[in-house]
């Protein structure tokens, strides 16, 4: 299983009927297992380019290339609950397939057994993003696509939901694309960093991380926050030079 996207640009019309440039060429794949990682600043292009790779944007220039058949998994910034349905019907509308097993398992994960029956407004906005991601794991995806999934929570809870992620993420092969300005949840949970350019965006720099992901303590994580702090600098003494 593989995406391989080449977007070559993408542009909106404007009031003024003239076009506004929001994607300057990108180009990069993801294997099955791999975590990629967009980091850029707000306004860049991260949304329509999501949108682009859902299928939900088919006006641009290039190709997206993925197995027609790959399942696909979406955590939007916002849980985006149907507020009329329990938290378990929820999940079960998206995966009406999934096995009382699977989904007490999955419930079990994200510290929601106690919220089966519980409805949207009765959740805090943590619990609520548990929600939405036990909704996009329970489709078994292919592709999962995660857009902020830690935006607006404290620091502790990020952390925890963080680690749920990174559980489920290696509970099975999945591609999973990872939209975050937060370069610590990067380093936590990505192979490769994608760093974004203000509009049009563009790659500026691909970053690997060679370190497994299940082994990356509180010194691995500081050293890979340093060599990335070392790039940067040095990308900036470059661009001063030029």
């Amino acid at each position: 299983m593989r995406l391989e996207v080449d977007i070559t640009g993408k542009a909106f019309r404007n009031a003024a009927g003239g076009t506004q440039d929001v994607l300057a060429p990108i180009k990069f794949a993801l294997q099955s297992g791999e975590v990629g990682v967009l980091i850029g600043p707000s306004g860049c292009g991260k949304s329509t380019m999501l949108r682009i790779l859902l299928g939900l944007d088919r006006d641009f220039h290039g190709t997206i290339a993925r197995p027609p058949e790959a399942r696909i998994g979406m955590v939007f910034q916002e849980p985006r609950l149907l507020p009329w349905r329990s938290v378990e019907q929820n999940v079960r509308l998206a995966a009406p397939g999934i096995s009382d097993a699977k989904l007490s398992e999955l419930f079990r994960i994200l510290e929601l057994e106690a919220h089966r029956s519980h409805f949207p407004g009765e959740l805090s906005l943590g619990l609520a993003r548990r929600v939405a991601l036990a909704r996009a794991f329970a489709v078994e995806p292919d592709l999962l696509v995660l857009d902020e999934p830690l935006a607006s929570l404290d620091d502790a809870l990020a952390g925890r939901l963080r680690d749920e992620i990174a559980t489920l993420v290696a509970s099975r092969p999945v591609m999973t694309l990872l939209v975050t300005h937060s370069i610590d949840d990067a380093i936590r949970l990505g192979d490769r960093l994608f760093f974004l350019s203000p509009r049009p965006a563009r790659i500026v720099a691909e970053v690997p991380i060679g370190i497994p992901r299940d082994t990356r303590g509180e010194a691995e994580i500081a050293a890979i926050k340093a060599d990335l702090a070392r790039r940067t600098q040095g990308d900036r003494a470059e661009r001063d030079v030029s």
